[in-house]
Parts: C-alpha cells; structure tokens; sequence
C-alpha cells in the first residue's frame, strides 16, 4: 500500500508537470532572452525550447512508468485484500454453529463472500488511487499557485471547501441506501439460488410464469433502490461543475487583468489557467469516486458484520484433543430446546458400549435426529452432558471428535468432482485400493465398475447424476473409508429400494463388533439385529431393549413392526 501510494503521488506530480512546462514554453516565446529558463544561463530560445522538449519528453515518460506502477501495484493489492477478506469471512462462516445457518438465506451469504467482496476491490481498483491522486493536485497545484500569486490563488481554491462539503453530504444521503441496494442484492441472489436448485419442483409445478414474476417483483425493487442512489449521486457532478467553474473564472479574469497591468508573467499566467484546470476538473471524478466508495463500504460493513459474528459452539482454552478412540458413547440425561422454542429432547439417557449398535426409533420429530446434532456439536444441550471414551466432548477438540464420528445423512450430499474424490472426502490422501475397498464394503463396486468412466465419472452438482441409492452408497463408503471408531446412520434407507436396504444392511452386519453403530430407522427390518433399540417419543426415552424384548412388550415398537410387516391387518 505504501508503494502504491508513493506511485500514485509521484505520477501526479509527472501528470500536472506538463502545463507548467506549456506556461514555461509561452514564457520562452513571449520574453525569448529574458525568459525564465535565460535567468538560469541557457539564453538562446532556440536550445531553451529544445531543453523544453526533452524535459517534456522525460516527463511524460516518467509519468507513463509510474502509472504502469501504481496500477500494477493497486490492483496486486486490490486483489490481495479480496482474498484475504473472502477466506477470512469464509472461515469464520464455516466455524459458525448449524443453528446459525438455519436464519440465513445461502444466496445472501454467497452474496456476501462473493459480490460483496468484488465491491471492496473494485474500489481499490480505482477509486483510492483516484483520492490520493486529488489530494496531491491540491497540494502541489496550491504550492505553486501561492508561489505565483496568493491573491490568484485564494479566489481559485475558494470553491474547494465546497465541492468537499458537497462530497460528504452525498456521500451521507447515499449511505443508507447503498444499504439497502446491497441487502437486496443478498435477497435477489438468495431467490436465485434457491430457484435454480429447486428447478425440477418449479417444473414439476408448472411454475415457471409465476418464479418469473415473483423474480420480477425482487429485480424491480433492486433496480428501484439502486436508481434511489444514482439520483443522489448523478446530482453532485452538476453541482460540482458550478463551484469549479467559479474558480476558473477567477483564474481567468482576476489573472488577465493582472497580466495585462503587468503584473504578472504571461507565460505565469498561462501556468495558472493551466493548472486552474488541472486543479478542479478531475474533482468532478470526486462523483464517482465516492459513488464507488459508498458501494464498497455499504459491502464492506456486510463483511465485517459477518466475520463478527460471536461463534457459539467453538474450542474451549482448555480443549484437549480425542485420540485413538475407542468409541464409548454416553448421554447422561440432555435435553435440548432449538433456540427459544419448545424443548425437543428431555432428560435422555444413553450408554453405548465400543463396538455396539445402537438404534433410535420413534415418530417423526420425536427428537431422534436431535440427538445425532448433539453428539456431532452442531448444537449444545441446554442441560446433561454427551461423553466420548468418558471425556466431556465439550472439553475436547471439535475437529478430533468429528474426525471421530462418521456420518451418513438421509440427505446425501456429493460435490462436484469424481466418484474417487468423493468418497476419499475424509481421507484425501486416500489410495486407490482404500478407495475401491471401502466402495466394495458399501457393496457400491458394481454400480461404479459400470460407469462410462469408473471411479473417474463426473457425479455433477450435488451427485444428480446418480440415482438416490447410488448416491447412498457412496455416502456410506465415504464414512466407511474416514475409518472413524463411531459410525452414525441418519435415516440412511429411508429414500432407498429394497435391493440398496439389503446391501445397506450387509455392510452394516460386516460392521457389528468394528465400530461403534448408532441408527435412526424408520424401516425396522433394517435394526433387527441392534444390540439395543431405543424408541424416543416427544423426546423422551419410552422404550429400550433388544428387537425380540420390545416386540414382547406393549408400546409404539410392536405397533410399528405389526404395521410394518403386515401383522396389523392380520
């Protein structure tokens, strides 16, 4: 940054040079022998105007490099400062807790980290070289007004105060609403975004005219806001000009008269209405500059606001990291409540011995998700406490008791890249024979071998290229290839065929004894063989025992496996 400044300065300098020079060149015409330049020892006029050439020359080539200079340099930065906002924000987003997440639209947030951070470089791009670049015309250009005339130069500089105050006070009428451009920019984007993943339920609706017109709607009232602010910044130049053009006919007549007296140097003269224009016309860029700086700053305070977002769930100072676990899970009476509604998990109890399978059954909404958010930390319990191997996971290391934890979701997520990459996600150093091993445990080798590319095929955005169950295997050798001592399935045959569930249910049996298995199911034939199964309704613990134990009981299990195996009818 001090470079670039130093560049923009010294390239200013080069730039009003040049009507000094003209004012010299007329001073040599005028006076010849007499001439500045002849009080300095060079009296022919002809070798005066020829000093003045190559002086001219060297300075419009010194001019050129350090314009070359400082743009390489403010935009070296520029780019910079995007980065490094952008990972700052991006990083500080991704530590956030999940509860967060569940307020904010993504498009807005992808506005921020994207959009938001273009402004900022934008303005650095241009608009602060342009401000240093009008500060130095002010300094410079004063000195030698006042040098030459301070009369001349008092009635030119009059008008100065008044173009800054102008600047300023458009500058605060545009504030709030480059705010609110910015915040519906955010809107716009998060309509978007949520409209182009949701594009097979749009067509599926036959509501393609209606998303149109709702888009519309949002667009009309982005261009509004945004034309609010051009009106208020479009006014300063016509404003602005005024107050220059008062000071250039200061310049111009106050100067003639003198010159005319003999009271000034003509070719003096010549520099002032030179520099005159120099001085106050590039002020008129001062429109758009602060048009620019708005914008950045409207996008700026969006960005800071979001990396000053407090983290909730995070590392304590004395977090201790989980090592060579051995996959003892306990809940000792937690309950939860999401933010200040209702409470979802009351007083839960739940000891899981390494290497056990553990399912949880119960009607949807019943809590049994809740507790998964709770063991992974997406959430922290507003009472009790979850132990892993006996240690407190809030007195460990978020990432070591995630690293301990391999997770299937109902909700597949796969990201763009190859089917390889996708299941080494939890191990990217990952051979490709651990690679295929954990694809062949998720019983996924035959669909992969049968590919166009194997484990090269492209799975597009989101894994779309894939039918669900596909896109549950490879989630599951995902987990598999993590390695991890805790393995949690979420409703992982829930979206699936009964040939996937099978296949699904071999890998797991592969499993029992290897790692320690929590399950959330709705299709009951897939836990029969748990150690333990406990049913959870409104986010109490009614149940718990091994399949053949519940069915001997009355209660929501044998009602659930009567209805669905048929029995219920019979």
């Amino acid at each position: 940054m001090i470079w670039a400044t130093v560049c923009s300065v010294v390239n200013k300098l080069f730039d009003i040079a040049p009507e000094i020079l003209i004012g010299i060149a007329i001073d040599v015409v005028v006076r010849q022998q007499d001439s500045f330049i002849a009080e300095m020892g060079l009296t022919d006029p002809v070798q005066q105007m020829m000093a003045l050439g190559v002086l001219t020359l060297l300075v419009w080539g010194g001019e050129s490099l350090f314009e070359y200079f400082h743009l390489l340099l403010w935009r070296g930065l520029a780019q910079d400062i995007q980065h490094d906002f952008r990972m700052q924000a991006y990083r500080h987003v991704q530590q956030l807790e999940m509860a967060w997440f569940e307020d904010r639209r993504v498009g807005d947030l992808v506005s921020i980290l994207n959009d938001d951070v273009n402004q900022l470089e934008r303005f650095l791009n241009g608009g602060a070289n342009s401000l240093i670049q009008v500060a130095t015309t002010l300094v410079a250009v004063g000195s030698v007004f006042f040098f030459i005339s301070p009369m001349i130069a008092l009635f030119a500089f009059t008008p100065i105060p008044i173009i800054l105050w102008g600047a300023f006070y458009f500058q605060r009428r545009a504030q709030p609403l480059y705010a609110d451009v910015r915040d519906l920019v955010g809107r716009l984007s998060a309509r978007l975004n949520g409209n182009l993943n949701g594009i097979a339920t749009i067509k599926s609706f036959a509501a393609e005219r209606l998303e149109a017109e709702t888009l519309a709607a949002q667009s009309a009232r982005y261009v509004e806001a945004n034309r609010k602010a051009i009106r208020i910044s479009s006014a300063f130049i016509p404003v602005i000009r005024m107050a220059i053009l008062a000071g250039f006919l200061v310049t111009l007549v106050v100067g003639g008269i003198k010159t005319l007296n003999g009271e000034l140097n003509t070719g003096l003269y010549g520099v002032l209405v030179f520099l005159t224009q120099r001085l106050l016309w590039p002020m008129t860029g001062l429109a758009e500059t602060v048009d620019l700086y708005e914008r950045a700053m409207a996008s700026t305070r969006r960005i800071v606001n979001l990396i000053e977002t407090p983290i909730a769930i995070r590392d304590g100072e004395q977090a201790l990291a989980l090592r060579d676990s051995r996959g003892e899970v306990a809940f000792e009476r937690v309950s939860m409540a999401y933010g200040d509604g209702a409470q979802v998990l009351s007083d839960v109890s739940l000891h899981v011995e390494p290497g056990q399978t553990v399912a949880l059954v119960g009607p949807t909404g019943s809590g049994k998700s809740s507790l998964i958010k709770l063991l992974l930390r997406f959430y922290s319990p507003t009472k009790g406490r979850i132990l892993i191997d006996g240690q407190p996971i809030d007195e460990l290391t978020l990432d070591s008791v995630r690293q301990a934890i391999g997770f299937v979701s109902q909700d597949v997520f796969l990201f763009d890249g190859t089917v390889a990459e996708n299941i080494a996600y939890g191990k990217v150093d990952a051979s490709m024979d651990e690679i295929t091993d954990a694809a062949a445990q998720a019983e996924a080798l035959g669909f992969i071998q049968a590919l166009p590319n194997g484990f090269d095929t492209l799975v597009g955005e989101r894994g779309q290229k894939l039918s669900g169950g596909q896109r549950q295997r490879l989630s599951i050798a995902r987990a598999l290839l993590k390695d991890s001592p805790i393995l949690v399935l979420d409703e992982a045959t829930s979206a699936v065929d009964n040939e996937t569930e099978q296949a699904i249910q071999r890998s797991l049996q592969r499993l029992a004894g290897c790692k320690t298995t929590l399950v959330i199911a709705h299709r009951l034939s897939t836990i029969v063989h748990a150690d333990q199964i406990l049913v959870i309704e409104q986010g109490q613990v009614t149940q718990r025992g091994t399949h053949q134990s519940l069915l001997e009981q009355d209660g929501l299990y044998r009602t659930l496996w009567a209805v669905q195996t048929g029995a219920a009818g019979s």
